[in-house]
């Protein structure tokens, strides 16, 4: 945007914008009419336009004057088409629906992301009404109708900032070596009922979503940090599993129940950890009466992990990351997230709850929402053995055109540990489909399970609030429930399960680009520096790489080397026509940053060669 001085005043001319003809399919058409767009209005006198910040559109948004909103030049907005071009128009119009603020605001590119996918940052008032009207203690005149587990050692572990507890656990092992593991979760559905609002925005929402230093919570802080938090010290109450598992990690029997509990201890995974490897002598002191527990606990985890192995769990070991914000919130580091054997007992113990949770309603005939994980088409399987050929592997189906989930451990124990462990992971990974919500139980092929559910987490997802309707129903009903219910749980079944799968496919693309924006963010400063990476994907415009830190930039050709490469799209390599010089999954390479920007969400190398 041009500034012309005029005397005292200083007055905006808008560029002028070509006359591009625009020609848009049919199909296209649905695409873009309605639809919303963030991007940076460029004001005129009468008139501005939306300059999207992704190419998504063939070009800018023309917004009238009147549907400016009172926009200002340069701010970042949110526009919806709502004209297509045609014979008196050559242009895509639209108009302003928010302002989000200025480009340099403190984290805009995080509040555009949230407009971005239309995610609610508040709450409705009537939803905001009902959260604040709950009390924030039990009612103790339901706590006859529960079993009282409060004289337990039972714990929560989570990450240092959880504040959603919504999980915990006690263990026990008798004489003949049978194990009793309680797996306590918070009874949110005692507090959102159906047809309530906070109930229909729970719907809505679908989902928590975890944007690194900020939540969107699927509910009210009053109930996802309050009065449904497994806090110690307090009373609450759960839906509660007690199983007891033998020596081979079979689980011989359960029972599922209303309780109350009061939490012993808020542990960390952290602290759990420096207890299990004695490594802390504070931390070990600190939580000294609770040490059988704990030991326990890796005991219990360990027997059901190898277990599970022994079934062909995938153990897939993709590296997290781990941002870490000062106290303003801007990115000081990036670094993997290291996880312990902590981690892992929560992990086993959730999962195993889950699928005994699932088998038991399953067996029951009741309505249910399942996770379900099929396995790999055929396609993808040969797809993938082309790039393990290569390298001496191969995942082998059976006669029938079916697959077992140990021909894919298998690999992935064979693998652990070299160079290329992650960049089969990943590709394992893309081969496999992706986990949904179904009324229908089809298995995890992922975890090698034949019933599995959303259990454990219901301050967060609404698939595990929707379950624990039904269990209480029948719990209240000694397993048995009217016709009429059972077929209004059945059709809410199907209707909550596809919702859920939608919102939760939005919440996993805004938590990975959150995380895209700041990683930009965060080499921001570095451009120029020279970093050793690892060859993670090869395209045909170019390959990634990724740094240690879990940052990942693109080489484009033109940045690769002076050659003409050639891409062989089965062995996924790419090779110097002139050199001879070929780049392929796993290599290293010297890298130099070149780019990075938070508005892209994308970083981007260029290659260094070594002096030979």
């Amino acid at each position: 945007m041009k500034k012309r001085k005029k005397g005292k005043r200083i007055e905006y001319r808008m560029p002028k914008k070509p006359k591009k003809v625009i020609e848009i399919n049919k199909d296209e058409i649905e695409e873009i009419l309605n639809k919303t767009f963030i991007g940076t209005f460029e004001k005129g006198r009468n008139f501005g336009f939306v300059v999207p910040d992704f190419k998504k559109l063939p070009t800018d948004i023309y917004i009238s004057k009147k549907n400016s909103k009172k926009a200002k030049n340069g701010q970042k907005v949110l526009a919806q088409v709502t004209k297509l071009p045609d014979r008196n128009s050559k242009s895509i119009e639209g108009i302003i629906i928010d302002v989000i603020g200025s480009p340099d605001a403190r984290d805009i590119e995080m509040k555009c992301l949230i407009k971005e996918y239309g995610v609610p940052e508040k709450f409705p008032i009537e939803a905001e009404k009902e959260a604040k009207s709950l009390n924030q203690f039990i009612d103790k005149k339901d706590i006859p109708n529960r079993v009282d587990f409060r004289n337990l050692n039972i714990f929560t572990i989570d990450g240092e900032d959880s504040k959603d507890l919504d999980d915990a656990i006690s263990i026990s092992k008798d004489e003949n070596g049978m194990y009793t593991l309680g797996v306590y979760i918070a009874d949110v559905s005692y507090y959102v009922k159906p047809g309530m609002a906070l109930d229909k925005e729970a719907i809505n929402r679908g989902t928590s979503i975890y944007m690194l230093d900020r939540v969107v919570p699927m509910l009210p802080f009053e109930l996802s940090n309050g009065i449904c938090s497994l806090n110690a010290g307090e009373d609450r109450f759960v839906l509660a599993i007690v199983m007891k598992i033998d020596q081979n990690g079979v689980v011989k029997s359960s029972k599922i129940s209303k309780g109350i509990v009061n939490v012993k201890e808020r542990m960390t995974y952290t602290n759990v950890a420096k207890i299990l490897d004695d490594s802390d002598s504070a931390v070990t002191k600190r939580y000294e009466k609770y040490i059988k527990d704990f030991k326990l606990m890796e005991e219990l985890a360990k027997i059901l992990q190898k277990r599970r192995d022994n079934n062909g769990s995938l153990n897939l070991n993709i590296p997290e990351t781990k941002i870490i914000f000062d106290e303003n919130g801007k990115v000081v580091d990036i670094k993997r997230y290291e996880l312990s054997f902590a981690n892992e007992i929560i992990e086993q113990f959730m999962l195993t709850a889950n699928e005994e949770i699932a088998e038991t309603f399953y067996k029951l005939k009741a309505p249910f929402i399942y996770r379900v994980h099929e396995a790999p088409d055929l396609d993808k399987i040969e797809e993938l053995n082309k790039f393990l050929y290569e390298r001496g592997y191969k995942v082998k189906v059976n006669k029938d055109g079916t697959v077992s989930p140990k021909e894919f451990a298998k690999i992935l124990n064979e693998i652990e540990g070299t160079p290329e462990e992650k960049v089969i992971s990943t590709l394992i990974l893309r081969t496999l489909k992706i986990a949904r919500y179904e009324s229908e139980n089809k298995g995890h092929f992922g975890i090698a399970s034949k019933y599995y559910c959303h259990f454990t987490s219901p301050i967060r997802r609404y698939p595990d609030l929707f379950i624990h309707r039904v269990i209480s129903e029948y719990l209240e009903n000694n397993n048995q429930i009217s016709q009429k219910k059972k077929q209004k749980f059945e059709k809410q079944a199907i209707e909550y399960a596809e919702k859920s799968s939608e919102r939760e496919k939005i919440a996993q693309t805004i938590e990975r680009e959150a995380e895209d924006i700041k990683k930009a963010e965060f080499m921001e400063d570095k451009i120029g520096e020279i970093y050793e990476g690892i060859i993670s994907g090869v395209t045909a415009f170019g390959v990634f790489v990724e740094l240690e830190n879990t940052v990942e930039g693109l080489i484009r050709f033109e940045n690769l080397g002076d050659d003409f490469f050639l891409y062989d799209e089965t062995k996924k390599i790419l090779t110097g026509e002139h050199t001879g010089v070929s780049f392929k999954i796993g290599d290293k390479i010297k890298i130099r940053v070149i780019e990075a920007s938070k508005l892209l969400r994308r970083v981007s190398f260029e290659r260094v060669e070594e002096k030979v």
